[in-house]
């Protein structure tokens, strides 16, 4: 399975974005998929996960209301929605295929992981 996060990019504080994440190879919509991501100096961080189906999401504490996740299993994708976006949300971003059916909070509850985007919030 490949994982290819797009979308990162400078945005001001306040501002909006976007992520997505397209899976190909041997990919399956019966995984849980998720977000994580990494500041400079820091360790890589749960952001939110979502259940196969898409009905099931789980966000941490720091962007719960701010950010949403969906998916398209159609497409094999994973998507984050972004807004009013802080400084201290600048990390690169990563999406990851989860072991199960539901998206966990900890790392290793993902096999898969995108190559990362960065995403870069200006004060």
């Amino acid at each position: 399975v490949q994982l290819q996060a797009s979308g990162g990019g400078l945005v001001q504080a306040g501002g909006s974005l976007r992520l997505s994440c397209a899976a190909s190879g041997r990919t399956s919509s019966n995984n849980g998929m998720g977000w994580f991501r990494q500041a400079p100096g820091k360790e890589r961080e749960f952001v939110a996960a979502i259940s196969w189906s898409g009905i099931t999401t789980k966000y941490s504490d720091s962007v719960k209301g701010r950010f949403t996740i969906s998916r398209d299993n159609a497409k094999n994708t994973v998507f984050l929605q972004m807004n009013s976006l802080k400084p201290e949300d600048t990390a690169v971003y990563y999406c990851a295929v989860g072991r199960g059916p539901y998206g966990s909070s900890y790392s290793d509850g993902y096999t898969y992981w995108g190559q990362g985007t960065l995403v870069t919030v200006s004060s």
